[in-house]
């Protein structure tokens, strides 16, 4: 594999780059970009998919979510090549080792943000806001992000606004670092954390610049989306079960997420009664586990 390119002082990545150094970067960073994962035309089919759906979604109501951006959601249920970026296997690689802290981790969100001609930068912000302001601590990541090019991101169309290594900097340490821009090509993709700082760019540009913003967090935390209701019962049944626990059909962790008289949820859906694990089950995977399930035999 040939070196990974430096453009603009940023690292990129090659589509065929292992899930480690990649994850290494977002922790060091903050984000990283991975070029050309898709071909274009994974991207024009999923455009065309969401069209409707984008067109029918109103503009934003502040100036935070941008009074000419689109957000445009469920798109497990709405865009059928929206699950295949959700299930991409370097995306679950990079992202399973980003929150390797946890038991499980789950789909967070999907999202198309269209931004708009005019559109202004949005305010520099920390995704894990919204988790209460909760003040995690700085080595402990509850989320990984990633945001498709579904057009080409510039400068001049308001390509992902940065502040890179800020994830473990305070506001005011902050401040001093400099702001890049995350340009990349239609079916590259932008991993960023849910620490550090970064925001929607001005469009300045006389056409949409649309992004494919799907999510993902430890399996402990509620999901931005709610994805039971996004994507309803009747969909979600044809779905394969490997999408399905993404998007929150299994346990987050020991007594997370059963359904009934410790029915697992995947299993509830199928029609079935299958129980879900014990906590023992968990003590491979978890050192906590580990230490409760010895005392608990002891």
């Amino acid at each position: 594999m040939a070196d990974n390119a430096a453009i603009n002082g940023q690292t990129r990545f090659r589509a065929d780059s292992p899930p480690a150094p990649i994850a290494d970067h977002i922790r060091r960073w903050g984000y990283a970009i991975v070029e050309d994962l898709v071909p274009a035309e994974t991207m024009d089919r999923l455009a065309e998919e969401a069209r409707p759906h984008i067109e029918a979604s109103a503009p934003g109501r502040d100036g935070y979510d941008g009074r000419t951006t689109r957000r445009t959601g469920a798109l497990i249920a709405r865009c059928r090549t929206a699950r295949h970026l959700v299930m991409h296997p370097l995306v679950l690689a990079t992202v399973g080792e980003v929150l390797s802290a946890a038991t499980t981790f789950q789909l967070h969100l999907t999202q198309i943000i269209t931004i708009g001609p005019g559109e202004t930068d949005q305010q520099l912000h920390r995704d894990q806001m919204a988790f209460d302001f909760y003040p995690f601590p700085a080595d402990y990541h509850v989320q990984c992000n990633t945001m498709w090019a579904l057009t080409d991101f510039t400068v001049e169309n308001g390509a992902t606004r940065i502040r890179p290594g800020t994830s473990a900097l305070d506001d005011d340490e902050a401040e001093g670092v400099a702001v890049i821009q995350a340009e990349m090509a239609q079916g590259s993709v932008l991993f960023y954390d849910g620490k550090v700082l970064h925001g929607g760019g001005a469009n300045d540009s006389a056409t949409d610049r649309c992004g494919v913003n799907i999510t993902y967090a430890v399996g402990w935390v509620r999901q931005e989306e709610n994805q039971y209701l996004a994507c309803p019962p009747e969909i979600a049944r044809t779905l394969d079960d490997d999408l399905l626990r993404v998007m929150g059909y299994q346990q987050g962790a020991f007594a997370l997420g059963y359904v009934g008289d410790q029915t697992d949820p995947l299993a509830a859906l199928r029609g079935r009664d299958d129980k879900v694990r014990v906590v023992s089950d968990f003590a491979d995977a978890n050192a906590s586990f580990r230490s409760f399930v010895e005392d608990l035999e002891a």
